[in-house]
């Protein structure tokens, strides 16, 4: 299970326990990528991909596929962005907040691929929120290889209104 320590703003069980369920089970992409969430919290977002033959995508060298690496920074720049949400509502109910996420959507993506995804059983992704505004919020992220190595960084727009 997912926690919120990330923050000093504790998210309750049943709004991470939805969070989860939203981002792992009902975006049917977050499966075919594996992705898991860590952690959530007010500011920042964490996640892990296991790598599998399906996420290959240059046969000869076995390295991760420059799409899956994009699509998992965008998705968990985008939970930390309905990290910030949450914790900005914390006056209403959890289920209440999880509404606020239908508008949510990826405005502009700009990812910097630094070493590639050989090697490596999983690897981890970790987002901050660097500003949420009322329309707009802004984060930047980053992809590890299983023995901590930066992979790839990106920055991304998100539409929140």
């Amino acid at each position: 299970m997912p926690s919120a320590t990330s923050s000093r703003i504790a998210f309750e069980p049943e709004f991470v326990a939805s969070l989860a369920e939203i981002f792992e089970q009902r975006i049917p992409f977050h499966q075919v990528l594996g992705l898991r969430i860590q952690s959530v919290g007010a500011e920042d977002a964490a996640a892990r991909i296991d790598m599998k033959p399906e996420l290959v995508g240059h046969y000869g060298h076995q390295r991760l596929h420059g799409g899956v690496i994009s699509a998992s920074l965008d998705a968990i720049g985008g939970l930390a962005v309905m990290g910030a949400i949450g914790a900005r509502h914390m006056d209403e109910a959890p289920l209440q907040r999880l509404q606020r996420f239908g508008r949510l959507g990826t405005i502009d993506l700009r990812v910097d691929y630094l070493r590639p995804g050989v090697d490596s059983p999983h690897f981890t992704l970790h987002a901050q929120v660097l500003r949420l505004g009322s329309r707009v919020a802004n984060t930047r992220m980053e992809f590890f290889g299983a023995d901590g190595a930066l992979l790839a960084a990106g920055a991304a727009a998100y539409i929140v209104a």
